[in-house]
């Protein structure tokens, strides 16, 4: 009782660190806007949509603890998880669109400078590192125990960078009155912004897809898998992701019942998977394939999952 009760109490205090982090980005973000139009400072501009990425951080972290809490029901059997894919589809796309403006402006700022005032943007930069210094102070704890939180954290100690580089485009200008320099920062924060967001938008379009897990080797899951004593061949083996760390894994295994029963191959394919990461598994045991088998899975007859918990077939 008490180790759930203490998973629990980490548990609203991720979520909380996590709604105080957000509040205060969000709240610079906006400060750090006004300030970018008032200022005409790209660099202010390139590193708000930098402290946007830590918005979308953020809320994603938030919505993958507030949609958790929820249970599957009979529409949908693995829950809602995959709202946290969704979400973050949507903030890469948008994100991704962001940054390509800011590296187009930059370039047309470079053509023609314009004036800035170094003293308002020197303040607002500061603003932000101070912001970003408080919210990873408030996930750090976090970010030892959950990897949600710790993405958060990262994404806000990236951000922080991007605050001392407004700083020192900031001094640079102030000290040396070259405009061009802010444009060069606010390009720089854009290139930084951009592939990292690539990275969030391809790894979520490859979850929406259904294609096997990043860091799992599907034809090394079929060689051990096949090295069960017993098994015979595999047929339909599908892994693929639910949500972040959910990863699923079905497969039709045709193996010699007559020296190993259903139930210990079926427990040596889920400790395998478990080996791989993969938590939530579909086991049909055979001792043949049978062509009407065959024709059922085909791919133009149904999608070959199962989506049940683990079934075991007896010849």
């Amino acid at each position: 009782m008490s180790s759930g009760h203490s998973h629990s109490h980490a548990h609203t205090g991720h979520e909380r660190a996590l709604w105080w982090a957000l509040g205060l980005t969000t709240a610079f973000l906006a400060v750090e806007l006004v300030g970018a139009y008032w200022t005409k400072s790209l660099a202010l501009l390139s590193d708000a949509a930098h402290m946007l990425t830590d918005v979308a951080a953020l809320g994603i972290s938030l919505l993958a603890l507030r949609f958790g809490k929820r249970s599957a029901d009979d529409k949908r059997t693995f829950g809602y998880a995959r709202m946290e894919i969704l979400a973050a589809a949507f903030n890469a796309t948008l994100l991704f669109l962001v940054a390509i403006y800011i590296l187009y402006e930059a370039y047309q700022r470079l053509q023609a400078p314009e004036s800035i005032q170094s003293g308002t943007m020197l303040v607002i930069a500061t603003i932000g590192l101070v912001v970003n210094l408080i919210s990873m102070r408030l996930l750090s704890s976090g970010s030892e125990s959950s990897l949600n939180v710790k993405g958060a954290y990262l994404e806000v100690w990236s951000d922080l960078l991007g605050s001392v580089g407004v700083i020192v485009a900031a001094l640079a200008i102030r000290w040396t009155g070259w405009l061009w320099i802010d444009s060069a920062i606010g390009a720089g924060i854009g290139l930084w912004v951009l592939p990292r967001t690539w990275t969030l938008l391809k790894e979520s379009l490859n979850v929406l897809m259904q294609g096997v897990p990043e860091g799992i080797d599907l034809p090394a899951v079929e060689r051990v898998l096949l090295s069960i004593e017993g098994v015979r061949e595999l047929h339909d083996l599908h892994i693929w992701c639910v949500s972040s760390g959910r990863n699923v894994l079905s497969v039709h295994v045709i193996a010699d019942l007559d020296s190993r029963s259903v139930q210990e191959i079926v427990r040596e394919v889920r400790v395998i998977a478990l080996g791989f990461e993969i938590r939530h598994t579909t086991v049909q045991v055979e001792s043949k394939y049978c062509e009407s088998d065959a024709i059922e899975h085909r791919p133009d007859a149904h999608d070959g999952y199962s989506h049940g918990p683990a079934e075991q077939r007896a010849p």
